[in-house]
């Protein structure tokens, strides 16, 4: 895994991880990137400072605690727009249930009456979210995604 600074054609400034450099050249070249901010699909990587580890940390003496890595996950919201998303996130997870990849059967048993009613988020395929919605069954995107997926 790799954390890429990014920005799009608007200026905004965000990163995410990718499997590897070629699979996010192969995303970007398909159009399947996006900005979180605007949604411009015109996403590029953005100059960016190696992490590199010191000397004692690289020969396996890395002092307990301390990772030369950062995930993203780990920093707190820097942007107006990050910290509304958090908050987005806490809420969701605090009134809803999560029902993981199952969303797509889950949500159709709850409106067919066959499971009980309640607040649900999981992740869905784009395939089974347009037979959902073609279907009035009401769903939406979340502007996150499941913390423990990294993929």
């Amino acid at each position: 895994m790799i954390c890429f600074a990014l920005k799009c054609a608007d200026g905004h400034a965000f990163e995410s991880w990718f499997k590897s450099g070629p699979a996010f050249d192969s995303l970007a070249k398909s159009g399947l990137l996006e900005c979180p901010a605007c949604g411009s699909a015109s996403v590029t990587k953005a100059v960016m400072a190696p992490r590199v580890a010191k000397a004692e940390q690289s020969a396996g003496a890395r002092p307990a605690g301390h990772d030369t890595v950062q995930t993203s996950a780990l920093k707190p919201p820097k942007t107006e727009l990050e910290q509304t998303i958090a908050r987005i996130r806490k809420a969701v997870e605090a009134n809803s249930d999560y029902v993981g990849d199952k969303f797509a059967s889950e949500a159709r048993d709850i409106h067919a009456g066959h499971a009980p009613e309640r607040p649900i988020h999981g992740e869905a395929n784009l395939d089974d979210a347009r037979k959902l919605i073609d279907d009035g069954i009401p769903v939406l995107p979340l502007p996150f995604r499941n913390p423990n997926k990294l993929s």
